[in-house]
C-alpha cells in the first residue's frame, strides 16, 4: 500500500493492536517482590499448533509484528506470542540499561516460563534484527527445552558488524520529538523507516509515546544526542512533522521511547560470533534476507553445506516483516509446514 494510492490522501492515524493481536498480557517475570519485579508487555493471537515466539529489532517493539502476525494465522494453525524487549515499547524492567545478551536471552526464557509453566508448546523462535540475534543467543543456551525451530530474519553478523558505526549518524540525523503520532506515523513512511504504512499505523505507537512538556524539557537536558534535525535533515523531512520550541511550551510531545544511543556499549556483543552460533545450533533453521549481498563467508560456506533454509527475499529495507509481511509470512509458513511444525489453515484457499 503506498500512501496516496488513488490520488486519495493517505490515513495517518494510529491503529489498534486489537485490529491483529487477541489478547494483550503485562507479564510479571519475578512475582513476589516488593517493588514489583519486571514486567513484559506481550501479544498473543491462536490457541493451537506450535507458539511462535517473536522478538522484534532494535528500537522497535512487539507491534512490528502485528500485519505479520495476522498473515502468518492465515496460513497455518498456530500460535503467537511478541514480547517488548527490555527497555522497549512498554515493557518495564528495574535495570532497563542492561541489554547483554544473558540478560536479554533470560528475559525471553522468564517470559515463557510465567506464561507457561514447566511444559510451554513447542516454540519456534523468530527474530529480527537484534532481536535475531537474541533469539540465536537463546537458542545455542538452549534455555528454551521446547523450542523446535529457529527464523532469522535479515541480521548477517559481518554486514551488522561492518553497519554497527553508522547507527549513532542514524540516529543523531532523525527528529528527537514530533508534534503527533500521526505526524510520526507519516514520518518514519516518508523517511523510509517503514515503507508499509499499514504496518506504520499500528507499530509507531511501540515506538513512541506522549510526554508532557516538563517531562519533555527534562529529557532534552539529559539526551547526549545533540539537535541535529535542522542541519543534518531539510531534503529529508519536512520540518513540520518536528515539534519546535515555541510550540513545546504550550503542548505535549512525542519522543523515543528508548535512547539507543545509550546501548551502544553492547552492540559489539549482540552480533559478534552469532552466525557460527547459529550454524552449531542444532534445530532445524531459516534464514530471511533482503539482499544476498548480506550473507557474510561463514554463512556462505553453512549455506552451501546445506545446515539452514535461506530465503532471499527483493530488496525491501531492514524493516523486512513489516515492509513485506506477507512475503515473510509466506517464507515462515513454508518453513513450518516443510518440518511439520505446523498444519497449513484449511479454511483459506490458497
Amino acid at each position: 500500500m503506498s500512501p496516496g494510492a488513488g490520488g486519495h490522501q493517505p490515513d495517518y492515524s494510529p491503529v489498534s493492536w486489537e485490529e491483529y493481536f487477541e489478547q494483550m498480557e503485562d507479564v510479571n517475570v519475578s512475582a513476589g517482590l516488593a517493588d514489583g519485579g519486571d514486567v513484559f508487555r506481550v501479544y498473543r493471537a491462536g490457541d493451537a499448533g506450535p507458539l511462535l515466539l517473536l522478538l522484534h529489532g532494535g528500537g522497535h517493539s512487539a507491534l512490528s509484528w502485528a500485519v505479520f502476525t495476522t498473515a502468518i494465522a492465515s496460513r497455518v494453525t498456530c500460535r503467537v506470542l511478541a514480547m517488548d524487549l527490555r527497555g522497549h515499547g512498554s515493557t518495564l524492567v528495574r535495570q532497563s540499561d542492561d541489554f547483554s545478551t544473558q540478560t536479554m536471552s533470560s528475559d525471553v526464557a522468564n517470559v515463557i516460563r510465567a506464561s507457561y509453566g514447566e511444559t510451554p508448546p513447542p516454540i519456534v523462535l523468530i527474530g529480527h534484527g537484534v532481536g535475531g540475534a537474541i533469539a540465536v543467543h537463546t537458542a545455542s543456551s538452549m534455555l528454551l527445552p521446547t523450542a523446535v525451530g529457529l527464523v532469522v530474519i535479515d541480521v548477517v553478523e559481518g554486514s551488522a558488524m561492518d553497519a554497527l558505526h553508522s547507527i549513532q549518524n542514524f540516529l543523531k540525523g532523525r527528529p528527537k520529538s514530533f508534534k503527533s503520532m500521526e505526524h510520526a506515523i507519516e514520518w518514519s513512511v516518508k523517511s523510509g523507516q517503514i515503507r508499509n504504512l499499514e504496518s506504520a499505523r499500528v507499530s509507531m505507537v511501540g515506538q513512541i509515546k506522549r510526554c508532557e512538556v516538563e517531562e519533555s524539557d527534562a529529557l532534552e537536558q539529559t539526551s547526549p544526542t545533540p539537535d541535529l534535525v535542522a542541519e543534518r535533515s531539510e531534503e529529508f523531512y519536512d520540518q513540520s512533522y518536528v515539534n519546535d520550541k515555541e510550540n513545546a511550551a504550550t503542548e505535549s510531545v512525542y519522543k523515543w521511547r528508548i535512547d539507543l544511543s545509550k546501548s551502544e556499549k553492547y552492540w559489539d556483543g549482540w552480533f559478534r560470533g552469532t552466525s557460527n552460533l547459529f550454524l552449531a545450533c542444532n534445530l532445524p533453521k531459516l534464514l530471511l534476507l533482503a539482499g544476498i549481498d548480506r550473507l557474510d563467508r561463514d554463512l556462505t560456506i553453512g549455506q552451501m553445506q546445506g545446515k539452514f533454509m535461506m530465503q532471499v527475499l527483493p530488496p525491501c529495507g531492514h524493516a523486512v516483516q513489516e515492509n513485506k509481511p506477507d512475503k515473510v509470512a509466506e517464507a515462515v509458513a513454508a518453513f513450518l509446514l516443510r518440518h511439520r511444525f505446523a498444519e497449513a489453515r484449511r479454511d483459506t484457499a490458497r
